[in-house]
């Protein structure tokens, strides 16, 4: 018995290794298929800053603007235009959705909690947010991911306030750098195009 009992200890031990490794392996591909087999936006959900969980596929029939946000950035006062397009859009079917992202400088609270108080105190914006997220690299959020997949990585958030354009359809239609401001007639024009392009 005293010489089969330590071969059965690391028995165990080599049966609970494989089983975390299968598990990790798992998780991994299926984040991997949630990109890969996504046919829209409807695919993909965010965790909301205010708790709960924010499901694309409730805008469906919705043209989407989706901004990766940062709170001590230059182009934070961004959050006006932001707020002004979801103020003027809304009851046409637009949905704003900032993402809150650190990514790009460091330039974001690292609570949720003090990312709400900011935007809510310093520009009343009362659109959607999602908590804080990745939205470049290998660990991005899954439609950042599979957002790259289908525009390219030139069209890919290179810096905070990258914004994608979402059709009706919850195809990507567009995507706008950091520089382009929210009420640049490019932006504005897309998304009456959009809007009025039925629904």
């Amino acid at each position: 018995m005293t010489t089969i009992e330590p071969l059965i200890g690391k028995w165990r031990q080599i049966v609970v290794f494989f089983a975390f490794t299968v598990f990790v392996t798992s998780l991994s591909w299926r984040e991997t298929m949630a990109s890969d087999d996504a046919l829209s936006a409807y695919d993909f959900s965010f965790p909301a800053i205010d708790a709960g969980e924010i499901h694309l596929s409730e805008y469906e029939g919705k043209t989407i603007l989706l901004v990766n946000t940062a709170s001590m950035c230059g182009f934070t006062p961004q959050y006006d235009g932001l707020q002004k397009l979801w103020e003027t859009y809304r009851d046409d079917g637009l949905v704003v959705l900032g993402v809150p992202s650190a990514d790009f400088g460091g330039q974001e609270y690292s609570e949720d909690a003090d990312i709400l108080d900011f935007c809510e105190v310093n520009f009343d914006v009362d659109f959607p947010l999602s908590s804080k997220a990745t939205v470049k690299g290998p660990d991005a959020h899954p439609f950042y991911k599979w957002a790259e997949q289908e525009m390219g990585a030139d069209n890919a958030p290179q810096w905070n306030f990258h914004k994608y354009l979402i059709g009706r359809d919850g195809k990507l239609v567009a995507s706008f750098d950091s520089r382009t401001k929210p009420d640049d007639a490019k932006i504005v024009d897309a998304i009456r195009d959009n809007l009025s392009a039925g629904g």
